[in-house]
C-alpha cells in the first residue's frame, strides 16, 4: 500500500466519522440550539473529552507510538507484546483511579471550565459530567489499542471507530428525548446515554481487530501484576517521555479550558456556538491532520529507529506538501462560504438566523488557521519520532501565551465576542507549525526538496480561483431564505461544493501538479 492509499483510506473512514458527527451535531443543534442545556451538555462533554486529549490521544500516544514503532523494528514481536502487555496493566489501574476521583471532583471540574453558567445550568452540567467521565476509561483503551493497530498498517478500524460513538448518541437523542420529555426529564440526559454507549462500543470494536493479529492485551488485575508491569523498562521509558509531553498537550487543552472559561461569560449560547463552529473546523483538520499524523508517525518513527535521515526528510516533505495542497483551499472554503455551510446544516428548529450569523463568524474564525491546525499534525509527530519530547512542549507554551493575547486584544479591545475565540486559535496555530518547521529544518532533520516555490504558487492560484467562485456562490444566493426548501438549499451547496472541488484540482491538472506524483510506498 502507497502512504497516500494509506492516507486516503484514513480519510475517507474519517469522512464518514465527520458526516455522522455533523448530523449528531444537527439533531442537537434542532433540538437544543444555543439553549442554556445544550451549553450544559458541551462543557460536560468537553471534560472527559480533554482528559481523553491530553492523556489517551495526547501525551500517551506521542510517547507510546514512537516506542511501540521502534521495539517492534529492532527486537520484534514478542518484546513489542510484552510492552503491550505492562502498558494495558498501568493503564487500567490509572484509569480506575482517574474516574472515581473525576466523579467525585464534577462540581469543581465544571467550575473550571465555565463559572459564568447561571446555577441550575451548573447543576445540569455536574450531573452530566458524572455519566460521563467514564467515557475517558473507554477512550483511552481506545488509544492503545489504536496505536497498536496503527503500528502494524491496520488503520481501518481505528479510523472508524469514532462513527460509533457519532450513531449511538443519534439513536439516543431520536429515541431517547421524546421519553424524558413525557416523564418530565431534562431531555439533555440522553445525549449523554449516547456518549457512554458509543465508548463501550468503540472499546468493543477494537477488541477482535487485536486479537486478530495476536495482539490482544492482558492486562494483570492483581497488585502483583502492577508491580511487574511498573517494573517494565518500556513503561519508565513511556514515564518519562510522557512528563514532557504532557506539559506540550496540556498547553493546548488549558488554551480549550480557557477560551470555554471565557465563553461562559459571553452569554448564553456562546459555548454551543464554539462547539458548532468546530465541527466544522474538525472537517478538514480530522481528514488531513489526524490521517496523516496517524501514517506518519509509525513511519517517521522506524525511519529514525533504522537511522535512515534520507527517508525521514522525505516523509515530511510528503506530508508538507499534502498539507499545503489540501488545507489551503479547506481554509479558503472556510474563510468564503461559511454562512452557507452553517446555514444549510443547522439552520432549523431551535437554530435561528442569529445563531447562524455568530457562527459564522467563529467558523471564518477558525478558517484562518486551518493550515497551522493540520501542519501541526505533521510536524510534531516528527520531534516525536526523534524521541524529542521538549520542543514541541515549548513551542506549545509559546502559542498558548500568543492565543491569550490576541484573546485580550480581540475581546476586550475590538470587542469580536466568540468568534475572536476561533481567530485566536487559528492565528496561534499558523504560527505554532512555522515554528516548529524552523526548527526540524535548523537542526538538518528536514531538508525540503526541491521545487517548493513553484509548487506553492499553483496551489495559491487554484485555490484562489475555487474561493471566488464559492465567494460568489455565498453572496448571490439568499442561504437562509431558502430554509423552508430543504432540499434545494441542501442541493445547491452540494452542487457549488462539487464544482468548486471540480475548478480546484482541475486547475492544478492545468498547472502540472499531478495526484500521481504522491504516491509513496509504506
Amino acid at each position: 500500500m502507497t502512504l497516500f492509499k494509506a492516507v486516503f483510506s484514513v480519510s475517507a473512514l474519517t469522512l464518514v466519522s465527520r458526516i455522522t458527527g455533523l448530523v449528531r451535531e444537527q439533531i442537537g443543534a434542532a433540538l437544543f440550539g444555543t439553549s442554556a442545556a445544550m451549553d450544559a451538555f458541551q462543557i460536560a462533554f468537553r471534560i472527559p473529552n480533554l482528559l481523553r486529549r491530553l492523556f489517551a490521544e495526547g501525551a500517551f500516544s506521542q510517547a507510546f507510538v514512537p516506542l511501540l514503532a521502534a521495539t517492534r523494528a529492532s527486537e520484534g514481536d514478542e518484546a513489542t507484546r510484552a510492552l503491550v502487555d505492562a502498558v494495558t496493566t498501568v493503564l487500567a489501574w490509572v484509569l480506575l483511579a482517574t474516574c472515581v476521583v473525576g466523579i467525585v471532583a464534577a462540581p469543581v471540574l465544571v467550575w473550571m471550565l465555565a463559572s459564568g453558567f447561571a446555577p441550575s445550568t451548573e447543576d445540569t452540567a455536574v450531573a452530566l459530567t458524572r455519566w460521563m467521565f467514564p467515557y475517558i476509561g473507554c477512550m483511552s483503551m481506545v488509544a492503545l489499542a489504536s496505536g497498536v493497530l496503527n503500528t502494524w498498517k491496520r488503520f481501518a478500524i481505528p479510523a472508524f471507530t469514532p462513527v460509533l460513538l457519532n450513531l449511538s448518541v443519534i439513536a439516543s437523542a431520536l429515541a431517547g428525548v421524546p421519553v424524558l420529555r413525557r416523564h418530565g426529564i431534562e431531555p439533555v440526559y440522553a445525549l449523554a446515554l449516547g456518549v457512554m454507549l458509543g465508548g463501550l462500543l468503540q472499546l468493543g470494536i477494537q477488541l477482535p481487530a487485536l486479537a486478530a493479529i495476536g495482539m490482544l492485551p492482558r492486562p494483570g488485575w492483581r497488585l502483583s501484576g502492577l508491580r511487574m508491569a511498573w517494573q517494565h523498562p518500556g513503561v519508565r521509558r513511556i514515564l518519562s517521555k510522557m512528563a514532557p509531553a504532557l506539559v506540550g498537550v496540556s498547553v493546548a487543552q488549558i488554551s480549550l479550558m480557557i477560551n470555554s472559561q471565557i465563553a461562559s461569560h459571553l452569554g448564553t449560547g456562546a459555548v454551543a456556538t464554539l462547539v458548532y463552529a468546530d465541527r466544522l473546523m474538525e472537517l478538514p483538520t480530522a481528514l488531513l491532520g489526524v490521517a496523516l499524523g496517524v501514517v506518519l508517525t509509525p513511519q517517521l518513527s522506524a525511519a529514525r529507529a533504522r537511522a535512515d535521515l534520507l527517508a525521514y526528510s522525505g516523509l515530511l516533505d510528503w506530508g508538507l506538501r499534502l498539507v499545503l495542497m489540501l488545507a489551503l483551499p479547506c481554509g479558503v472554503a472556510l474563510l468564503v462560504f461559511a454562512q452557507p455551510m452553517v446555514a444549510v446544516l443547522f439552520h432549523r428548529g431551535a437554530f435561528d438566523a442569529h445563531a447562524v450569523a455568530t457562527t459564522t463568524l467563529a467558523v471564518m474564525g477558525y478558517g484562518a488557521g486551518v493550515i497551522g491546525l493540520v501542519g501541526v499534525k505533521v510536524a510534531a509527530p516528527a520531534y516525536y519520532a526523534e524521541q524529542d519530547m521538549v520542543t514541541p512542549m515549548r513551542v506549545a507554551i509559546f502559542a498558548l501565551a500568543l492565543t491569550q493575547a490576541l484573546n485580550a486584544a480581540l475581546i476586550w479591545g475590538l470587542g469580536m465576542g466568540v468568534a475572536a475565540l476561533a481567530l485566536s486559535i487559528g492565528l496561534a496555530a499558523n504560527t505554532n507549525a512555522l515554528v516548529l518547521l524552523w526548527g526540524l529544518k535548523r537542526r538538518g532533520s528536514y531538508r525540503p526538496a526541491a521545487g517548493w516555490l513553484g509548487f506553492a504558487w499553483r496551489v495559491a492560484l487554484a485555490s484562489a480561483l475555487m474561493g471566488g467562485l464559492m465567494a460568489l456562490a455565498a453572496r448571490h444566493i439568499d442561504w437562509l431564505a431558502l430554509g423552508q426548501r430543504e432540499g434545494l438549499r441542501a442541493g445547491l451547496m452540494a452542487l457549488v461544493l462539487a464544482a468548486a472541488a471540480l475548478l480546484y484540482f482541475g486547475a492544478l491538472a492545468l498547472l502540472g501538479i499531478k495526484a500521481g506524483s504522491f504516491m509513496r510506498k509504506t
